[in-house]
């Protein structure tokens, strides 16, 4: 068997970049991924918003870590969104709640409390 098509060798290939690289190809500090902010409006105001939040929020690190500093900052900026529209969203709908509970349309009372009288 003939290797002869085979460049001679030279020196070694460069060791691989530590893990993550340049991570964002060396563009500095990688975005706010906010996932505090996704949990948190998740947890407290819209569920479906906040998951998506969460999954945005989620990717932001790992885009980075590979180079896609583009891809990082779009879905950081997804996240943010999708956390705002959750938190704007619930407390539209608390407000209703309880403009509605004044009116008399919905009963304000929790498990035999009534918040109606003192």
């Amino acid at each position: 068997m003939s290797y002869s098509n085979q460049p001679p060798y030279s020196a070694p290939p460069p060791p691989p970049p530590p893990y993550g690289g340049q991570g964002g190809a060396g563009y500095g500090q990688p975005p706010a991924n906010g996932l505090v902010w996704a949990i948190l409006t998740t947890v407290f105001c819209c569920q479906p918003l906040g998951i998506v939040s969460i999954v945005f929020a989620a990717q932001v690190n790992s885009k980075w870590a590979i180079g896609d500093a583009q891809g990082a900052y779009e879905s950081a900026r997804k996240a943010k969104m999708f956390a705002i529209w959750a938190a704007v969203s619930g407390f539209v709908v608390l407000a209703g709640v309880g403009v509605l509970g004044v009116l008399g349309i919905v009963p304000l009372t929790v498990s035999g409390f009534d918040f109606t009288t003192y």
